[in-house]
Order: C-alpha cells, then structure tokens, then sequence
C-alpha cells in the first residue's frame, strides 16, 4: 500500500476505511503510535496493546498453518471439508491445551 510506515500512510489508509465502513464504535488494536496519532486526527480509538495482538497474531499464523497443510493433503468432498474443520474447531477448543491461557483450553477458561 505505502512504501513507508509512520503517521501519515496509517491517517490515509484509515481515511479511506471511514469513507466505507462506520467505524464510530470500533477500538483499533495497533502496535505503533503513528497509528495512534492518525485514529486521534480522524476521532477513532485506538489502544498500544502487543499482548492481545500477539495472542490475535499466533491464532492467525495457526490458522494459516493448519489451512495450507489441509489444502496440500486433502482430496475428499465438500461434505467431508465441513466435518473435517468441526473436528478441528472441537479438538482446538475443547482439547488442545494452549500456553497462552497456562495449559487450558479455551472452553476450561470459559467456563
């Protein structure tokens, strides 16, 4: 998108998200004050948090590692995809235990 990082390419890329979406109750979770700087010049919240986006981030580095594994090795049905990802999304809360929430699974943390 921009060629560099700082204030102004963060102001700009956020100008053209509120030209298209209502943004008035989101809280932006960014790891930069550039981006700060810019949701506070368009009026928009923002919060410097790199624990949350940590944990947001390895869910998603996860997700793509377990989507490419699958899309290499699978040569079943549509149907079969469905019951394939249940079976992951049960195992994933239910069964394995993350460190992230100190060996519990996420259904343990919110019950």
């Amino acid at each position: 998108m921009f060629g560099r990082r700082g204030t102004d390419p963060a102001a700009a890329f956020l100008h053209r998200l509120t030209e298209k979406h209502d943004l008035s109750q989101t809280i932006f979770l960014v790891d930069g004050y550039g981006y700060l700087t810019a949701l506070s010049r368009l009026g928009l919240s923002g919060q410097l948090d790199y624990v949350d986006r940590n944990r947001i981030e390895k869910w998603f580095h996860t997700l793509m590692m377990r989507v490419d594994r699958f899309h290499n090795s699978w040569v079943g049905s549509r149907a079969s995809v469905k019951e394939c990802l249940e079976h992951f999304i049960h195992y994933y809360n239910t069964q394995r235990p993350h460190q992230s929430l100190n060996g519990q699974t996420p259904a343990e943390v919110l019950n």
